[in-house]
């Protein structure tokens, strides 16, 4: 069986190796590539040798870093598989992330065994998002089912929502005062059964409300 090809971009090199590794030690996995920064890795694109099916993408590197990287890949190669790496679980950076269409968002003190299986179902699924949301977004993001009606304010609400502005800028935005956006927001979680601006995010992606690159 032909092993599913892992690129690593990260500056640290101890940890790049070791991930390396890690990976080496799956047996349905090969790592093809190891880069040190995103201007280094879509440089690569240029002559093809390997591509790989998907990438694991340090965020925080000097150059280019991994937001800059998952931008240029969202034009220019919107098909590659891509994982974010970590050292925090900043809700801002994660929007910015799945927005700009990483499929996973993994913390470097990952279990190996948490690493393994985002691998596996990013792979054979096209995403993995459990470490950072429940398992009912997940399915949010890719079952078909009812759409809710939703207001046209609320739509507006949505897509600023899906952006780097903090709730008190979406409220100047929209000219409304904040207690009024958190009501908009209450009411949004529990309309649509999320719980977090992360999930508005993924039901936002899977209704389309915000154009992401498959």
């Amino acid at each position: 069986m032909e092993k599913i090809k892992i690129t690593i971009v990260d500056d640290h090199v101890l940890f790049s190796r070791s991930l390396s590794f890690l990976i080496g030690s799956f047996k349905e996995f090969d790592v093809v590539g190891n880069y040190s920064n995103g201007k280094e890795f879509i440089q690569s694109f240029a002559k093809p040798d390997i591509m790989p099916d998907i990438v694991l993408l340090d965020l925080n590197m000097p150059i280019m870093d991994g937001v800059e990287t998952m931008k240029w890949l969202k034009a220019n190669q919107p098909g590659l598989k891509v994982i974010a790496l970590s050292v925090n679980d900043d809700e801002g950076t994660i929007i910015k992330m799945i927005t700009n269409g990483a499929k996973g968002y993994l913390l470097k003190d990952t279990h190996p065994k948490t690493l393994y299986e985002a691998l596996l179902v990013t792979h054979n699924k096209g995403f993995y998002y459990s470490d950072m949301v429940s398992e009912l977004l997940v399915n949010q993001l890719v079952n078909t089912g009812n759409k809710v009606t939703l207001k046209e304010r609320e739509v507006e609400f949505i897509k600023l929502a899906c952006t780097e502005k903090t709730y008190k800028e979406i409220a100047s935005g929209m000219c409304l005062s904040p207690k009024t956006i958190d009501g908009y927001r209450e009411n949004l979680f529990q309309k649509l059964e999320i719980k977090t601006r992360i999930g508005l995010v993924l039901y936002a992606i899977k209704n389309k409300i915000v154009a992401v690159e498959k």
